[in-house]
């Protein structure tokens, strides 16, 4: 279901179940994730062996500093955000490209020793982004079009929407610091801008719909609509919680714990993610659902975060209207 209007001006057009929403973070799992599954599986000319070191297919990255903990860094420390990275950086700052960007990631000095943290990173699924690239030949934008927008009927999820979408799509943030404009129809996340659109952290678009293919695939065990897209031991490899140090995730996935915007009800085998500009999926397995929330939160401001109580606030009113409000998630 819509509700509410396309932002707070009195004239704005009211939001409907079709309009687009830049989806910020969810960008993480909808496209990069689910193709880094994909090659995991074999199917692609190149394998992918989650525990392989980074190395062996960025070597650039090996020019950076603290070389002993540098190549100590696989595939699925991106993937649970236990790299070594820092979360963030203003890379969009000096950067002009995405080449620009992963130049400076590829010396990014490490936080701490591989392994030793859990500490979110959107530089680790840039670097994601870039394995996947160099493996397939192909964009990431072409890669999760071909590989599960196009086979899922997401007809409304995308990279860099053209112009003529732009006016069914939810504006975000008045930039003030860097575009000096209202953002709509181009993606929020100044590194992701500056990177050309298309990455691995952020860029994608997509509407309640298209969500509802892709998380109904999940929960199909990679089947949606005749379409195999993963293999339901992958969706399980995927999906389960990891054994981490300082927290619980799985590989890409939040798992639910006590005081997460899963809210209170969520089933301890769920997963979900959450998005800046105010978007997220959850995910039960067991109660055989899911709760996708989009909204433009950061519209006109960021300096709104009202969202937090208003995604608990969602996600437990879904779990006791279906009769699911019985047993509390545990703390973990």
């Amino acid at each position: 279901r819509a509700f509410g209007k396309l932002s707070y001006d009195a004239n704005a057009p009211a939001v409907k179940p079709h309009t687009i929403y830049d989806l910020a973070s969810l960008s993480k799992v909808v496209s990069t994730t689910t193709l880094t599954a994909r090659l995991a599986e074999g199917d692609f000319p190149v394998p992918l062996d989650l525990d392989t070191p980074i190395e062996r297919f960025l070597p650039e990255w090996k020019t950076g500093p603290q070389q002993e903990w540098r190549r100590q860094v696989t595939l699925r420390h991106l993937l649970t955000h236990t790299s070594g990275l820092p979360p963030f950086k203003e890379y969009w700052r000096t950067s002009k490209s995405k080449q620009d960007t992963l130049n400076k990631i590829f010396i990014e000095p490490l936080e701490y020793q591989p392994g030793a943290k859990m500490i979110y990173s959107d530089l680790g699924v840039i670097l994601l982004q870039e394995i996947t690239e160099r493996l397939t030949g192909k964009p990431l934008d072409a890669l999760a079009s071909q590989q599960i927008f196009s086979r899922l009927g997401m007809k409304n999820t995308m990279y860099r929407p053209p112009k003529k979408l732009w006016p069914q799509i939810a504006p975000t943030e008045y930039d003030a610091n860097f575009r000096k404009r209202l953002v709509q129809g181009e993606v929020h996340d100044e590194n992701a801008f500056a990177m050309g659109g298309v990455a691995g952290h952020a860029g994608l678009f997509s509407d309640a719909h298209d969500l509802a293919a892709f998380c109904q695939m999940l929960l199909n065990g990679g089947i949606y609509a005749h379409q195999r897209i993963l293999r339901r031991a992958t969706v399980a490899q995927f999906t389960a919680p990891q054994a981490l140090s300082g927290g619980t995730r799985t590989l890409g996935w939040v798992v639910p714990t006590e005081g997460s915007s899963s809210g209170r009800f969520f089933s301890a085998h769920s997963f979900g993610h959450t998005g800046f500009t105010g978007t997220s999926i959850w995910i039960d397995p067991d109660r055989q659902l899911f709760v996708i929330l989009l909204t433009n939160r950061v519209n006109p401001t960021r300096e709104n975060h009202k969202i937090g109580d208003v995604r608990v606030a969602v996600h437990d009113a879904v779990m006791q209207a279906l009769g699911f409000a019985m047993a509390a998630v545990p703390a973990k």
